[in-house]
């Protein structure tokens, strides 16, 4: 398990801090699940999911705007190597929904999917999926507990 802050500045930019209060990259996030490419967001709504996820896709690489695929159900976004899935499954009455639009063939290509509002999809998530769980600190930072099963 690893936890982090996320901090924003007067200008709006985020800022990942560690347990010891040490500003790290967003990427670091992925360093500690080197063969994971699934991650499920955890959070109440308004807490930044989709800020944080649009921050990570671009310290990874995308020159593609990421915004919420709330309508969409999944937005794609291109890396130098493979691309990035970003889902918002709030939408999503059933499983069958996902299973429509073809869920697991995003789920098991290889590529990184960030899921926000994942439940839905969580039968067909594999099993190395890491669970992101965001709250709201009561100064208005971001808590970030990252975990596998």
């Amino acid at each position: 398990m690893n936890k982090y802050t996320i901090k924003k500045d007067t200008q709006g930019s985020l800022h990942l801090l560690d347990e010891a209060n040490k500003e790290v990259a967003l990427t670091d996030v992925l360093a500690h699940y080197p063969n994971a490419r699934v991650y499920a967001f955890d959070a109440p709504m308004g807490t930044g999911k989709t800020t944080f996820i649009s921050e990570l896709c671009q310290a990874m690489g995308t020159t593609d705007v990421a915004n919420s695929p709330t309508f969409a159900i999944v937005n794609v976004y291109e890396l130098q190597e493979g691309e990035i899935y970003h889902f918002d499954c709030y939408r999503l009455k059933d499983i069958q929904e996902a299973v429509d639009f073809g869920a697991e063939d995003y789920l098991y290509s290889g590529n990184y999917c960030f899921i926000e509002w994942y439940e839905i999809l969580e039968p067909l998530l594999p099993d190395d999926t890491v669970y992101v769980r965001m709250r709201v600190l009561e100064n208005g930072d971001r808590q970030i507990v990252i975990e596998d099963k």
